[in-house]
């Protein structure tokens, strides 16, 4: 378990700060992140990687000379904000344009897509190669699906010494869709990661029995079965990655990179034991093993567990993978010192707030109370929503709306402070809850408020028809966002018919809080219905009919949401 925090919900900030200041010789905090501390004397295709926290050495550790020039750095298991990208971005672009490159997860693609549309419509070159490697994540046939795990390394090292030897965007792309299309891994794990401030880990595995296909958040392993010994398990993820080796890759003759990653807890001996019959059962294939790596490569906290990658070469991949590499997380041959980078400047001081009318600034102080309430509401009932969760995902929807809700809040009330009208107020509450919350729920929240704020503006009162048209134009920009259909066991299960209902009973003449609160009964019925469904997005779509029997929490804390704000519209109309 994690033993060392303070606050769990400031334990990503707390340890990044740490992070930079022992790897000073290396990397520099910036918004959103960490960029490298030296810079070269010309300027390079700038490769920016990113993901949640908890992994390290990825992501932060993998910025330096021949790796990543930056990394924008989530919350625990949730992927960075599209604003910290956007920073971390603009602080290493120098005008050779720039790669992202992350693990496949729900949450990073829709963030990281973001910050690339908006830094595309600045007139900057931005290119994205996704890492899929993870076997056990989706079928062949649907390799695209699959998440990235240990094989981000490959891909970044790659990527990073394309760069480093000058090649263009489109050939640092090119190289790192290759090295991804030749790379594969696969996990085991024989017990869960505890997130900071948990009472348990997020999921447990039998005593004698092994999680297999295992993801890096603390998502459960997709089978289940005993544990075999060192020899048998090097042999059992030896032979499953050599069924899956890469199109046109023969096993005669093949130059291949070995990546044994231990996620948290395996100590290095156990695995140089694994590693040694995985040595000798590629080479009595008559493969040829180049440069391997093994140790912790990608974490997972505490997890106790390992997985194999397999990078399958050929001449100009393995001329990248050779090349030298300095960062804080990992080493390879003689890099030349480098002159130190300027300091990267904090964010710029804010610069004030719209004018508002009256009306507007009424119903943006109506907002910041709904607000409280709603990160109160989800502080008790965090717990829970993590435990819903972890049945089929990784654990952490209850600590992310924890985070999310009481950033909003916060900016919420400086805004109102500050005499902001609803529609700014809404804004930086949607840019707040995104940023600290980070995942695709975060991201989600942040579009729907943003949305929302559009509709009301900074100009009117908002009555319950503006308030309806508000929330079905937050739910269009949800559905346009995530791509998610009622039936997909997700938070639109529940925004279709709180939606549908309000919108309905507003015009149908019903009073705000009247239809609010039909409204809420609306979505709870319908959070409880997706216990029933099967997911098919997001984590837990690999773990099938496991979720059966449990409702989805991101359903289940929108309903929370909308009941609360209820509660604040009846306290209202009392006093």
């Amino acid at each position: 378990m994690t033993r060392l925090f303070n606050d769990p919900l400031q334990f990503a900030d707390e340890m990044t700060a740490g992070f930079a200041a022992a790897a000073s010789r290396w990397v520099q905090s910036a918004p959103g992140g960490v960029v490298r501390a030296t810079e070269a004397d010309e300027p390079t295709v700038a490769v920016v990687v990113g993901g949640g926290s908890g992994h390290y050495p990825a992501f932060g550790g993998l910025v330096g000379t021949g790796l990543a020039h930056g990394a924008a750095m989530g919350n625990l298991f949730a992927s960075p904000s599209a604003n910290q990208v956007y920073q971390i971005v603009g602080a290493v672009e120098r005008g050779r344009g720039v790669l992202l490159s992350y693990g496949n997860y729900a949450g990073d693609v829709l963030h990281f897509d973001q910050a690339q549309e908006r830094l595309r419509a600045e007139g900057i070159d931005v290119r994205t190669v996704v890492v899929t490697d993870d076997i056990w994540s989706a079928p062949k046939h649907e390799a695209h699906k699959r998440r990235g795990i240990a094989g981000d390394l490959a891909v970044f090292k790659v990527a990073g010494a394309a760069a480093e030897a000058g090649y263009d965007l489109d050939d640092v792309e090119r190289v790192a869709r290759h090295a991804n299309a030749r790379t594969r891994s696969f996990g085991v794990a024989f017990t869960g990661c505890t997130l900071p401030g948990a009472a348990e880990p997020l999921f447990t595995v039998p005593e004698g029995r092994m999680a297999v296909g295992l993801g890096i958040h603390g998502e459960p392993g997709i089978d289940e079965m005993d544990v075999p010994t060192a020899d048998g398990l090097a042999d059992l993820l030896v032979d499953a990655l050599l069924e899956e080796r890469p199109d046109g890759a023969e096993l005669a003759g093949a130059r291949v990179v070995p990546l044994l990653n231990g996620l948290g807890s395996v100590k290095y001996e156990e695995l140089f034991v694994v590693y040694r019959r995985v040595h000798e059962a590629l080479a009595s294939r008559g493969i040829t093993v180049v440069e391997p790596e093994v140790g912790e490569l990608c974490t997972s906290f505490d997890m106790a567990g390992l997985s194999l990658t397999l990078l399958w070469l050929d001449e100009e991949l393995e001329q990248l993978w050779a090349a030298p590499a300095d960062a804080p997380g990992y080493r390879k041959g003689t890099v030349e010192a480098r002159r130190r980078a300027p300091s990267v400047t904090a964010e710029a001081p804010d610069a004030g707030v719209p004018a508002a009318t009256a009306a507007s600034r009424e119903t943006a102080r109506f907002l910041a109370t709904a607000l409280e309430a709603v990160a109160d509401a989800v502080a008790s009932a965090a717990d829970e929503l993590g435990r819903i969760d972890q049945i089929a995902g990784d654990g952490d929807h209850g600590i992310g709306m924890e985070r999310g809700t009481r950033a909003a809040a916060d900016a919420a009330r400086a805004a109102v402070d500050a005499a902001a009208g609803a529609r700014t107020t809404l804004q930086r509450a949607g840019d707040a809850w995104s940023d600290r919350a980070g995942g695709t729920s975060g991201a989600i929240w942040g579009e729907m408020l943003r949305a929302l704020g559009r509709q009301l503006g900074d100009d009117e009162r908002a009555d319950g028809e503006r308030a309806a048209a508000g929330i079905v134009a937050a739910r269009e920009a949800v559905m346009a966002f995530g791509k998610a259909q009622v039936g997909d066991k997700t938070m639109v299960d529940a925004i279709v018919p709180f939606s549908d209902r309000l919108a309905h009973l507003v015009s149908d003449g019903r009073p705000l809080l009247d239809a609010w609160g039909d409204a809420a009964d609306a979505a709870q019925a319908a959070a409880d219905a997706t216990a029933s469904l099967t997911a098919t997005l997001g984590r837990a779509r690999a773990h099938g009919d496991r979720s059966l029997g449990t409702p989805d929490p991101g359903a289940v804390s929108f309903a929370l949401v909308c009941r609360t704000v209820h509660g604040v519209l009846a306290a209202q109309k009392e006093n």
